[in-house]
């Protein structure tokens, strides 16, 4: 009899969560399938905010609009609380006084990502090069070095 592992779990980017709902990125969703597979998923409240921005802005009807809550009801959704808050201003001191670029204003919804897998003490698995060395952070990524 054979026992059944589970992968650890990860926090997984927008662009590499989504990438199995929207069809233009169906070759990253392919490229990921691997990564996550087996895998405890979870995503920020961020995360889901820029899904849902997306599809609104897309006019996606009602059908896709459900199909999409039933896909992000897949992963555990990370929402703000004080311990997650104070991990985002660690997060962009430490950006900050390294001179990492996840320090710019333009990344801030990739700080609440970045911050959620910090807090939960597990990896982040993107395809954006701006989570590379991050302070604190450990990254799966399929980018090319």
């Amino acid at each position: 009899m054979s026992t059944a592992t589970t992968r650890p779990p990860a926090v997984v980017d927008t662009n590499v969560f989504g990438a199995e709902i929207v069809r233009r990125t169906g070759e990253l969703a392919r490229l990921y399938r691997p990564v996550l597979l087996g895998r405890p998923l979870f995503i920020s409240f961020q995360t889901v905010a820029e899904l849902r921005y997306g599809a609104r802005l897309r006019r996606w009807g009602q059908h896709r609009l459900q199909r999409l809550e039933l896909y992000i009801a897949r992963a555990e959704v990370v929402w703000p609380h004080d311990d997650l808050v104070e991990a985002y201003v660690d997060l962009r001191v430490r950006c900050e006084r390294s001179g990492h670029a996840l320090a710019q204003r333009q990344h801030d919804a990739d700080r609440w990502i970045a911050a959620t897998a910090i807090w939960l003490d597990i990896p982040l698995v993107a395809h954006d090069g701006i989570f590379r060395n991050a302070p604190g952070l450990t990254l799966e990524t399929m980018l090319q070095s």
